[in-house]
């Protein structure tokens, strides 16, 4: 029998690790496995998935679109050589990742079936990037590959307006993630038809750090308002002098909420024509 197997794609800080642990815990009764691709060399997403007793396999090769290599394959095998086989494969794709250059590399393997690609979009941030050029294209093909389209980050029904530039751009009925029972991202899919990708996207720079210091609460606020400008995403956790924080920026937004951990570990990511890894490195490090 083929393992089915479902993309979850989406831009960075989407939230596609919220919504993978939201369906596991769902009560589907099927023995899941997630693959988690993550930027950088410190996979992030892997340590932010709740459920603890579920397979997962970190793909640190940074950005599963461009060049797939080894990695995939070798996570697959894997996967599906472990003992009970998975019902249903899940893939987390980087969010800079290209869906469909995946999906085409799982197509090949006649152990798996395609179960689609589902785009998760930030219904809060998604003015902001289909405003600037150098993102909104790579943004407008991840929903076009999208078998299904998923709004997060909408407390209510998304506007007209919303719903309409998906609808233009090729999501077919998008819907909030909160008005869907996440099971369906399981059974009642229906895949299109994949072709190869012609959208090129920018080059990005990654940062990581990992260390024991403590840092003053106070001033990691202060050193969190004057990121570089180039800094899209920074994710992971941090120390401080009032406890440890899960820190998650998305654009201009910043959460941090407390959390248990026991060492820094951030990645960083940005466009590289807006930012490089020694501006990253010098504010960090307060030079």
């Amino acid at each position: 029998m083929r393992i089915p197997v479902t993309i979850i794609s989406g831009y960075l800080g989407a939230g596609k690790t919220t919504l993978i642990n939201s369906l596991l815990g769902e009560d589907h009764g099927l023995r899941l496995s997630v693959l988690i691709n993550d930027f950088g060399s410190i996979n992030i997403d892997a340590a932010l998935i709740a459920d603890e007793s579920v397979d997962s396999v970190a793909l640190t090769n940074g950005c599963v679109c461009c060049s797939l290599g080894d990695d995939l394959a070798v996570s697959v095998n894997d996967v599906l050589s472990r003992t009970p086989q998975p019902d249903h494969i899940l893939i987390e794709a980087s969010g800079i990742a290209e869906p469909v250059t995946i999906a085409n590399a799982l197509l090949s393997d006649s152990r798996l079936s395609y179960a689609g690609i589902v785009t998760v979009v930030d219904g809060s941030n998604f003015a902001a990037l289909m405003d600037d050029p150098l993102l909104k294209p790579q943004v407008s093909q991840q929903i076009r590959a999208a078998d299904l389209v998923l709004i997060s980050k909408q407390d209510e029904a998304p506007n007209d307006a919303l719903v309409a530039e998906l609808s233009a751009l090729g999501a077919r009925t998008p819907t909030r993630t909160a008005d869907i029972e996440l099971s369906r991202l399981l059974f009642d899919i229906t895949p299109l038809p994949r072709g190869k990708s012609l959208v090129s996207h920018p080059g990005y720079v990654s940062w990581q750090h990992r260390s024991t210091k403590i840092i003053d609460r106070r001033a990691l606020g202060d050193k969190l308002a004057e990121r570089p400008e180039g800094l899209y995403r920074m994710k992971g956790f941090v120390l401080t002098s009032g406890g440890a924080y899960e820190l998650h920026i998305v654009g201009r937004h910043v959460e941090a909420r407390r959390c248990d951990a026991e060492e820094t570990v951030l990645v960083a990511l940005g466009p590289a024509q807006r930012v490089s890894h020694a501006q990253i490195e010098a504010w960090w490090a307060g030079r």
